[in-house]
């Protein structure tokens, strides 16, 4: 069993989306900084029981089991200062909040959040479009609510 299966379900989340697909190559560079950052970030010098990985070419997920120990606030800056520095590293983003991501055709489609109405409006997106929720908090809404239809999900406000 590998370190995320055993995760509680409870355990928190951050997503960090970037603004384009990344190829398998940058996708395995990533993974090996993610996966010694998770084996090495801690809390008030207490180890964290986490896990660090890229989803679908396009989203760093991190999680934190805080049934083994909490993340402080130190903890957490830690972890913004990783990202920040592999944006640097591999010159992407993954801190912009006004890009959209939503499946089209099975891909994954990005779109600023300025033009999700036009979208909307034009008919190349509508109520039933998967969307990618990316302020879940817990592993289990990870797991169950990540991807859902664009009417059950906070982006409807912005068509």
């Amino acid at each position: 069993m590998d370190v995320y299966e055993k995760l509680s379900s409870k355990s928190r989340v951050w997503i960090y989306q970037s603004d384009k697909r990344f190829s398998d190559e940058l996708v395995e560079k990533l993974n090996a900084q993610l996966a010694s950052f998770a084996e090495n970030w801690t809390s008030h010098n207490r180890q964290l029981f986490s896990f660090a990985k890229v989803f679908d070419n396009t989203f760093v997920v991190l999680m934190v089991d805080e049934t083994m120990a909490g993340a402080s606030g130190c903890s957490i800056d830690k972890s913004v200062h990783f990202i920040q520095s592999l944006e640097r590293e591999f010159e992407i983003s993954l801190m912009n909040r006004k890009i959209l991501t939503y499946k089209s055709d099975g891909e994954i489609q990005f779109s600023d959040l300025n033009d999700f109405s036009t979208l909307y409006k034009e008919g190349k997106i509508s109520d039933d479009t998967l969307v990618f929720d990316t302020l879940i908090k817990t592993k289990g809404d990870f797991e169950n609510h990540w991807v859902k239809p664009l009417h059950s999900s906070w982006h409807k406000r912005f068509v």
